[in-house]
């Protein structure tokens, strides 16, 4: 399996989840506050906290994701707390938002996965993370060959 996909995906995710984090931020700072009406009850809700902590969030999660695709740690471990943390924040609000909540929750067990299975093939002491692949081969780098014998030279295998 190339794991470089799944971290990029892992990246990709945290990227996007990010930029709509801070979209959020934004608008709950600006519209801070909401009437809600729930059962012959009305309530008017302030945002304005919730859309700084939101957009620091967002913040952090893109920060992550820039670290990620550069094969950090410190990224990754943060990356892992701060998905955990949206999981567990879906769960809370599995009441108010079933359907999107559930979604949330399935991309946040994949970006887990993805950020926590493969990382010691990805992060080997002094290599760079693996060149997108073509036919199984890393693109600009030959095939290996036993030493002193050539490509020419090497038995073929019909696989």
């Amino acid at each position: 399996m190339v794991w470089s996909g799944w971290i990029f995906f892992a990246a990709t995710m945290l990227l996007i989840i990010g930029v709509m984090n801070v979209l959020e931020g934004v608008l709950a700072i600006v519209y801070r506050e909401r009437t809600v009406v729930i059962q012959d009850r009305l309530y008017v809700v302030d945002l304005a906290s919730w859309g700084v902590l939101v957009l620091g969030s967002g913040v952090l999660l893109i920060a992550a994701a820039i670290g990620v695709l550069s094969a950090r740690t410190w990224a990754r471990v943060t990356a892992i707390v701060l998905v955990s943390l949206h999981a567990v924040v879906e769960v809370g609000s599995l009441a108010a938002y079933p359907f999107w909540s559930l979604l949330m929750l399935g991309l946040d067990i994949v970006v887990l996965y993805a950020l926590t299975a493969g990382w010691q093939s990805m992060t080997r002491t002094g290599e760079e993370l693996p060149k997108p692949t073509h036919n199984g081969h890393s693109v600009g780098k030959p095939p290996s060959t036993r030493a002193g014998q050539s490509t020419r030279d090497r038995p073929r295998t019909n696989a």
